[in-house]
């Protein structure tokens, strides 16, 4: 099963796009599905020991600050506000809740990704809040209101999984211990709920698109971008600090289903096109980067390989 398992995101993908009209009415299932995947990933991190580090300090940062620059100065250049809608909510987007199932596979520190993932799902969403009533297309919004909205979409999601496995941990290990071992059904489930996303996604387009090919387009090409300098920024910043593939999954993996909802809520719409299209070529990089590690470690684990050394 391990070596057909870069060919899941992208089968999850294709699946999506073709049969979007099929797909789109399950997309209510997600939340149950994340809500699974969650609690197999979170299973192996020692929820006790979670805590903040500086590397997530500067994910948060470049998350919450560098989206908010990069939306005034493309407006101030005058790009069309939907670009910059799509660009911010690219940006400031949570990371995905699931990041641990791909993490986990390319070696990072499940610790440092789980620890994240709390913080990047309740600070950021928090700071987004903010940043939508300077930007957003809804004024009338108060900071607690959005604040509200946005975190009642976020929390049970991610909190259940995290005190469900705390009890596991605490009081039922044996429990834990079968997720512990199962723990690539997690990777399964996150595939599933990508399919489910996308498909639900690309349905929007072709009702709504009529019109709107221009921006479309842009909004393809400026989340191809950003998706190569998220990954290739998180890489750099998680070099420094000793985990490469956690700081590039960390800040260039996305939470692409809340940060859709948060654009259909707070900004234009269309700019969730951005996102839609970033789930694309996210997974396709995680599907990259997994065959990629399979290959190396099947070479280092063979017998020629080995007598070389």
């Amino acid at each position: 099963m391990q070596k057909y398992r870069s060919y899941v995101l992208p089968a999850a993908i294709i699946l999506g796009l073709i049969f979007h009209r099929e797909v789109a009415w399950a997309n209510f299932l997600v939340p149950y599905v994340i809500f699974c995947s969650l609690t197999i990933n979170f299973s192996p991190a020692d929820i006790r020991h979670l805590h903040l580090k500086r590397l997530h300090l500067w994910l948060a940062l470049i998350q919450t600050i560098g989206s908010t620059i990069c939306y005034f100065f493309l407006r101030m250049l005058g790009v069309d506000e939907i670009i910059c809608q799509g660009i911010l909510i690219g940006i400031i987007c949570p990371v995905a809740a699931a990041v641990g199932a791909i993490s986990a596979m390319l070696g990072a520190d499940i610790n440092t990704v789980t620890s994240y993932t709390i913080i990047g799902n309740i600070f950021v969403p928090l700071m987004a809040a903010i940043i939508f009533s300077i930007t957003g297309t809804q004024p009338d919004l108060t900071f607690m209101t959005s604040a509200w909205l946005i975190l009642r979409h976020t929390i049970p999601p991610l909190v259940f999984p995290i005190l469900l496995v705390y009890v596991f941990q605490r009081w039922v290990p044996n429990v834990n211990n079968y997720l512990v071992r199962h723990r690539t059904a997690g990777f399964y489930l996150w595939a599933l709920a990508i399919l489910l996303t996308i498909g639900k996604t690309i349905d929007f387009v072709y009702l709504h698109g009529e019109g709107h090919w221009n921006s479309i387009g842009w909004l393809t090409i400026s989340s191809l971008i950003l998706c190569a300098v998220q990954f290739g920024i998180g890489k750099w910043i998680g070099h420094q600090y000793g985990d490469t593939i956690a700081g590039g999954q960390l800040l260039g993996q996305k939470n692409t289903a809340m940060g859709i909802w948060m654009a259909n809520s707070f900004l234009n719409p269309l700019c969730s096109v951005l996102l839609a299209f970033y789930s694309v070529f996210q997974n396709a990089f995680n599907s990259w980067q997994l065959w990629h590690h399979d290959k190396l470690i099947s070479g280092t684990s063979s017998p020629e390989t080995i007598s070389q050394h």
